[in-house]
């Protein structure tokens, strides 16, 4: 096995090597607005510092959000057009169940990334790969009470959910996108892989499309909201 495995729904642009047993190569920049510059080197990097070609790769697996439409989009649109090059499936992981495998948490808790409009999104979990609720966006004051918030949404608003609550990795990490999805794709058949990785209509908009998808899916991005930008309508008729 061998996984490349990268993440651009967050500030994180992250990609990272698998070879089903550990990270071969990492490579991660924080850069909000250069998701679509910083992709492709870091791929590149991670590849060559595992010296290994995309034709060495079993499946390629990308973060699906939720995260800002345009640095989603990035990651999903370079995992298609990577696997259809290596002749390999690609896979969709929620992004928040990659930060909740990296907290590595003994006990319940949330994990938040910056939604932006003073918003969150979030999910709750019984362990670090068992996500009870959610995805979904809120304001933070919405989070539920009396559990740790992993990640950037918890540090943002900490004067809001409290700081004592929030602890773990503020970004997600493509060796734990990659590890989790590692450990999940070992349990299935080829057949079980190929028709998990193909990619139906549409995407992924409502916390029940979310909460029906399990750890590893097609690659689908999940919006929860529409983009910012709009489609102008019909211009206002001018009476004399």
């Amino acid at each position: 096995m061998l996984v490349l495995a990268f993440d651009t729904a967050t500030p994180a642009v992250t990609a990272a090597l698998h070879d089903g047993e550990r990270v071969l190569a990492e490579s991660t920049t924080i850069d909000a607005r250069r998701h679509g510059e910083l992709l492709a080197p870091a791929i590149e990097r991670v590849l060559r510092d595992a010296g290994v070609t995309l034709r060495d790769l079993t499946a390629i697996v990308a973060g699906t959000g939720p995260g800002p439409y345009t640095g989603l989009r990035v990651g999903l649109m370079t995992a298609t057009a990577l696997a259809a090059t290596a002749g390999v499936p690609a896979f969709g992981v929620c992004t928040l169940d990659a930060l909740a495998y990296a907290a590595q948490s003994p006990g319940p808790f949330l994990v938040a990334t910056d939604a932006r409009r003073k918003e969150v999104f979030w999910a709750r979990y019984g362990d670090r790969e068992t996500r009870l609720d959610g995805p979904r966006v809120d304001r933070p004051h919405d989070l539920p009470g009396d559990l740790p918030v992993v990640g950037a949404g918890g540090r943002l608003y900490a004067d809001i959910v409290g700081p004592g609550r929030v602890e773990g990795p503020e970004h997600p990490s493509a060796g734990a996108l990659a590890a989790l999805a590692a450990g999940h794709l070992a349990a299935l058949t080829d057949e079980e892989a190929a028709e998990i990785a193909r990619v139906p209509e549409g995407r992924v908009d409502s916390v029940e499309k979310a909460r029906e998808l399990g750890v590893l899916g097609p690659p689908r991005p999940i919006y929860l909201r529409r983009p910012d930008a709009q489609v102008p309508g019909a211009p206002k008729k001018v009476t004399a």
